[in-house]
């Protein structure tokens, strides 16, 4: 779908210099002398490379739309995370390169988005939280309810992060997938 150079948006997923690329920041200005353009900060959804670039109304850019499917996490094969979409049963290898440091919130059965482009697998994304079991932290200390106060804990996972004063080990906590950081206790 074409679109001009003053209607891409934050967000907005566009083939730019023969790849792909993502809108991260858009700033539409107006200069004294001359047209306006919209000044767009773009990161590459391949290699993670990011870009400024100027485009004009005049100017059409492609926007790209990425076909979302659900997929299982099955297991970890070697440097590779197996992956199998529920209707097709098909299974995709991805490298844990790929997910980063979330892979480590993946637990058998989970299901993930895969976003791809022509068949390629271009994005993931995890559940926003996940449940996890504290595997090791200081004990609990009575009378220690000072606010904003934490300890250090490690959950099943190997993650370590911060916890209240009032967690102890065994307890299951909801955990943010983005940066590991606690969100309460699990009902």
């Amino acid at each position: 779908m074409k679109m001009n150079g003053n209607e891409i948006r934050q967000g907005n997923i566009i083939k730019h210099q023969d790849t792909l690329w993502i809108a991260v920041k858009c700033n539409a200005v107006k200069p004294g002398k001359g047209g306006a353009f919209n000044q767009v900060e773009l990161k590459n959804l391949l290699d993670g490379r990011k870009l400024n670039e100027r485009f004009r109304a005049a100017e059409t850019v492609e926007r790209v739309r990425l076909d979302q499917k659900t997929h299982t996490f099955l297991y970890e094969d070697g440097n590779f995370l197996v992956f199998m979409n529920g209707e097709t049963y098909e299974q995709v290898n991805l490298e844990k390169d790929f997910v980063g440091e979330r892979a480590k919130f993946l637990n058998d059965g989970m299901a993930v988005e895969v976003e791809f482009y022509e068949e390629r697998p271009i994005s993931i994304a995890l559940p926003e939280q996940v449940i996890l079991e504290v595997q090791d932290t200081e004990p609990v200390v009575k009378g220690q309810t000072a606010a904003n106060s934490f300890k250090p804990a490690t959950l099943e996972n190997g993650v370590r992060t911060n916890v209240p004063p009032f967690v102890g080990v065994g307890e299951r906590l909801v955990i943010l997938t983005e940066d590991g950081s606690y969100v309460k206790r699990a009902d």
